[in-house]
């Protein structure tokens, strides 16, 4: 029997695909530019995957940064200013992560994020409302929801009760470890922004920045560095804001052109940022030496990554990350009393994050402190669920005979395509458990 090739299959159903989709959502007002737009997402879709993801995400990218609190409230006051100009009125929430690279994203539903080594590169407040402006408009304007429409008019299919994707790609270490397959936040924030998209959120976070009272020169300036920076690759570290928001001489051409329009008048904010980022700025070389400690640690080099966390250590005892660099240091050579102490020290500065909880846990069950090790991994599952924990958990509960608890564990690491996932199901393969 003769089948047609797929692509003839799939234009075949084209017509029938996107009359099913129009159906579903049809079109939509974008709230900043008012253009109707094909989507089969509503404003209930953005905020459920908002409030849902917001927190998991900003776990599996380096925790919540919370060495200098004045620092997140200046940058929370800022993003609150300029949300309360813009277009769509959305529950608008600012949190700064712990994670030197260079970068920003905004879920839909007015979740957003902006990386530590973001703030240590800008130099005025009027850049900072820039980055945040842009990303207020990304989510006013339902960029987010635009794609994921995109994603499903390229995938062909609507699930009942939810949308098909795929796992996120995201080569971040921590996000490696985290179970994050099919969830929807991470595929968003990885996506690349359409043109349309970025000039839009170029163009209307000038403007909102202008009502906001900020000059907005600080977009020019901004456009400028980045353009510089992607042509000369002088910094790599910036890749994962070039890819989801790709610099252009267009871009930079186009934010002049609406200043001249709009006037270089308001506030630059130079000194009062440079007073809000004084601690991290003077922290900076706390966070080189951590950043060439993890290095180092890929490399193999427990003695190096050690120096290298005690040399940050003295610059800033109170990060809890540099507290963390020293357990893994320490966990590489098999000194598992030592790295139940660092990660300990590592909590006592930051019980948010769930990787020193997963990283002591692990410690403590290498000493055969199980009881001490569930409640560890229990707490890190929690905040930022990860194969390599359930594992654990299941191995702990197995060994105290708690048959139940012991399969409930092994059944959600074994969801994961990696080799501790196959562990989980050579268990319970053994435990008679069939299926996963």
């Amino acid at each position: 029997m003769n089948h047609p090739p797929p692509t003839r299959s799939l234009h075949r159903f084209l017509p029938l695909l996107l009359a099913a989709l129009l159906l579903a959502g049809g079109c939509a007002v974008n709230p900043v530019t008012g253009e109707r737009e094909l989507s089969v997402v509503g404003e209930q879709w953005e905020l459920d995957v908002g409030a849902r993801q917001y927190a998991p995400l900003r776990q599996a990218q380096g925790g919540d940064f919370v060495l200098d609190p004045g620092l997140v409230d200046y940058v929370q006051g800022v993003g609150q200013r300029l949300a309360a100009h813009a277009e769509r009125d959305l529950p608008y929430e600012f949190e700064v992560i712990n994670e030197s690279v260079p970068n920003a994203w905004a879920l839909p539903g007015g979740k957003i994020a902006i990386n530590r080594g973001l703030l240590a590169e800008m130099d005025s407040e009027s850049e900072l409302a820039a980055v945040l402006g842009h990303e207020i408009i990304h989510a006013a304007a339902r960029h987010g929801a635009q794609g994921q429409t995109r994603n499903l008019l390229l995938q062909g299919a609507v699930l009942a009760g939810g949308i098909a994707v795929g796992a996120a790609a995201d080569d971040d270490r921590y996000t490696q470890v985290a179970l994050l397959g099919g969830m929807v936040g991470a595929q968003l924030i990885n996506q690349r922004y359409s043109r349309d998209a970025e000039r839009e959120a170029d163009l209307y976070g000038m403007r909102m920045m202008k009502r906001a009272g900020y000059n907005p020169v600080g977009a020019v300036e901004l456009q400028e560095t980045f353009v510089r920076l992607s042509e000369g690759r002088q910094s790599s570290a910036f890749d994962a804001w070039f890819a989801s928001h790709p610099p252009s001489r267009e871009r930079v051409e186009n934010n002049r052109e609406l200043l001249a329009e709009l006037g270089a008048s308001g506030e630059v904010g130079r000194e009062r940022y440079q007073r809000a980022t004084a601690r991290l700025r003077a922290a900076q070389p706390a966070y080189d030496a951590y950043d060439e400690g993890r290095k180092a640690l890929e490399n193999e080099e427990p003695a190096l990554a050690l120096q290298k966390a005690a040399d940050a250590i003295r610059i800033e005892p109170a990060e809890a990350l540099f507290h963390g660099l020293k357990g893994d240091a320490h966990a590489a050579r098999g000194d598992y009393a030592q790295a139940e102490r660092a990660f300990s020290d590592a909590l006592a500065r930051n019980e948010g994050w769930f990787y020193h909880h997963l990283r002591r846990g692990m410690a403590r069950n290498e000493l055969e402190r199980y009881d001490a090790a569930r409640g560890d991994l229990a707490a890190a599952n929690q905040r930022m669920p990860t194969a390599i924990g359930h594992y654990l958990l299941g191995t702990i509960e197995q060994r105290a005979g708690n048959r139940t608890a012991a399969i409930e564990n092994y059944r959600v690491a074994a969801r994961s395509d990696t080799p501790v996932g196959q562990q989980a199901r050579q268990r319970l393969d053994a435990m008679g458990i069939t299926g996963g």
